[in-house]
């Protein structure tokens, strides 16, 4: 009788484990394709109107970078709690991963912002100037230019949001959102089932790991053929 119920508890753990899984990777990879494409243009908007840019807008610069800092001063958990009747309004709900996605998106592309301004401002002068010079629009000077030159930077600036992005995930997790966090700390750490929350910390942390390695491979291939 014991070993039934230790066999159907680790069966209902696995099962609760994969679904657990895949409403992490929806997560994280919803937001990380929204977050990236909101934080590429806001990174966009700080390095072309910054003083000295090439649609130099002091304003609108100042209002972009003041958002982006008060963000991404507010703890994530702090956050998630803070803006639950934005949720409410975007998805109907505060539960779920689905409903996870409106803190995660709003936390994750100020700070993925931060990391391509950094990136694209690692484009030398010269180089724009050139272009400005040969009569390019400020379209081409991003398609041709600033994107293909730091590209390979970009990427490991997205690698290191999606680990900061799992681990928020976690968070929302805990808080009604689902996923690996919430089975960890629910199923492992409430029910004191230590051997679970080992293991999907163990989970976490090859995924991290296998993450951060593809993210540095496929930079360093971008950056040799430049």
């Amino acid at each position: 009788m014991e070993a039934f119920l230790s066999t159907k508890v680790f069966q209902v753990s696995v099962e609760r484990l994969l679904l657990s899984g895949g409403q992490t990777l929806y997560m994280v990879g919803v937001a990380l394709l929204i977050g990236t494409v909101i934080g590429t243009l806001l990174a966009l908007v700080l390095v072309l109107c910054r003083k000295g840019g090439l649609v130099e807008n002091k304003l609108l610069h100042g209002i972009i970078s003041f958002y982006i800092n008060v963000v991404r001063s507010v703890p994530f958990i702090i956050l998630l709690v803070t803006i639950m009747p934005l949720t409410r309004a975007v998805v109907g709900t505060t539960i779920g991963s689905t409903a996870a996605l409106v803190p995660l998106v709003l936390y994750i592309s100020p700070f993925l912002a931060r990391l391509i301004e950094n990136s694209l401002l690692e484009v030398s002068p010269g180089i724009l100037e050139a272009a400005q010079a040969m009569g390019a629009t400020t379209w081409q000077i991003i398609r041709y230019f600033l994107i293909p030159e730091t590209l390979g930077s970009i990427i490991l600036g997205l690698t290191t949001g999606t680990v900061g992005l799992l681990g928020a995930s976690a968070m929302a997790g805990y808080c009604g959102g689902g996923g690996i966090g919430n089975l960890a700390l629910t199923y492992g750490y409430e029910r004191m089932n230590t051997p679970l929350m080992v293991f999907t910390v163990i989970v976490l942390v090859i995924f991290v790991q296998l993450l951060q390695a593809a993210g540095n491979r496929l930079s360093r291939r971008l950056r040799e053929h430049r």
